[in-house]
């Protein structure tokens, strides 16, 4: 199957649907805000390698989470009513995309998180679009996620942990605070066992795009975000 490559246009895009066995639906184009927008609301997502050119997905099936069925192991919530970490949202955001950039994980050498990502996500986060969630503990930074918030779906990129339960009180809360705020989608993209322990789920990708465009088009929740104090 030859891929279809991306040219000028950031509105001008392949049926997701179209995607190969990789999930895979184009290659090349820019992560300008505009081209990073028109792909997110139509599900797909960029992730690729340093050196490789853009390479655009749209998997089969489709890891999600719906806030309304978080499911918060005992012992984590114990951590959250003793206020182990201070959890904030926005407030370190290249702190945080760094940390996701470098943190090592089983089966992955290097990262797909670029430095042309970094940059892209850094913009797009300025522009209101992108989020980070932070856990402190005694003032440094132990763990945190960063997503893309468009309508009713926010669309998880990436997370690490420097303590034990960092990146999941960081986690929890933030949905806790989404679901507060009418977010009734959670894309986690791929299927990992942490994020099933919470209630995410695989869907068909048929099923995600019928559900992302029922909610895509909602006023978006633009940032910076700040925290309740009972949800923090």
């Amino acid at each position: 199957m030859e891929l279809p490559v991306l040219g000028r246009d950031p509105l001008a895009w392949p049926d997701p649907r179209s995607a190969d066995e990789e999930g895979v639906v184009a290659i090349g184009g820019d992560l300008k805000p505009a081209r990073l927008e028109a792909a997110y609301r139509r599900g797909i997502f960029p992730w690729y390698s340093e050196g490789l050119p853009i390479i655009w997905h749209c998997p089969e099936p489709r890891f999600v989470l719906e806030p309304k069925a978080l499911h918060v192991p005992t012992s984590l919530n114990k951590v959250l009513r003793r206020g182990t970490f201070r959890v904030t949202c926005d407030t370190a955001f290249e702190l945080v995309i760094d940390a996701c950039a470098r943190a090592r994980r089983p089966g992955q050498r290097g990262t797909w998180i670029t430095r042309d990502m970094r940059k892209a996500y850094a913009e797009w986060h300025r522009l209101g679009f992108v989020h980070s969630c932070e856990a402190w503990s005694d003032g440094e930074l132990v763990g945190g996620l960063y997503g893309v918030s468009l309508g009713g779906v926010f669309f998880g990129e990436s997370m690490f942990a420097r303590a034990p339960d960092a990146s999941k009180a960081a986690f929890v809360t933030l949905v806790r605070y989404l679901a507060a705020r009418g977010i009734e989608l959670i894309d986690c993209q791929q299927q990992t066992a942490h994020l099933e322990r919470f209630g995410a789920q695989p869907w068909p990708r048929e099923r995600f795009l019928a559900r992302l465009a029922e909610l895509v088009d909602r006023p978006t929740l633009r940032g910076p975000w700040v925290l309740d104090p009972a949800s923090a």
